[in-house]
């Protein structure tokens, strides 16, 4: 079990990228394949939509890296926190409680009044994070990113 000292938070790396990926597939297979349709996740595995992202977006992302080894990321674009992911066997040792403190401060440095993201209404552990960290329920709507029936909410906190 690592602690906070043993975790440190960076910019990431291209060579990050294929862990980056394979925690993309950890969140998916632990959290979402269990909700989503049988379609739904083949397309998401046909398409490769981690390294789609990644690829994209990665070099913006920050990384916690624990013993040399990429755990965590989250992901920001103005206001709004696209990602937060921390690999299973990492997760729950205050990893992603550090990712979004760091993506907080850096939204609030850039004269944000507020942090906004998406979960869905399935995902109860995201929520009681969130909650926990201050953010309010602030909109619900069809998530048409997944096809599979599937509510996102939105969920904003101010930030001082």
């Amino acid at each position: 079990m690592s602690g906070d000292r043993d975790t440190i938070l960076r910019a990431a790396r291209r060579e990050d990228f294929p862990n980056l990926r394979a925690i993309l597939y950890d969140t998916f297979e632990s959290t979402w394949r269990p909700n989503i349709t049988g379609t739904a996740a083949q397309a998401f595995i046909q398409e490769d939509g981690p390294a789609a992202y990644v690829g994209e977006r990665g070099l913006h992302f920050w990384v916690a890296e624990v013993a040399g080894e990429v755990v965590g990321f989250v992901d920001w674009e103005g206001d709004f926190v696209n990602a937060l992911h921390v690999r299973s066997p990492h997760a729950r040792q205050g990893i992603g409680r550090r990712l979004m403190d760091h993506a907080e401060v850096q939204i609030a440095r850039a004269s944000f009044a507020s942090a906004r993201l998406e979960t869905d209404t399935f995902n109860h552990r995201s929520q009681a994070f969130y909650a926990a960290r201050g953010y309010r329920e602030a909109e619900r709507y069809p998530d048409e990113e997944w096809n599979s029936g599937l509510t996102t909410i939105l969920l904003v906190k101010p930030l001082s």
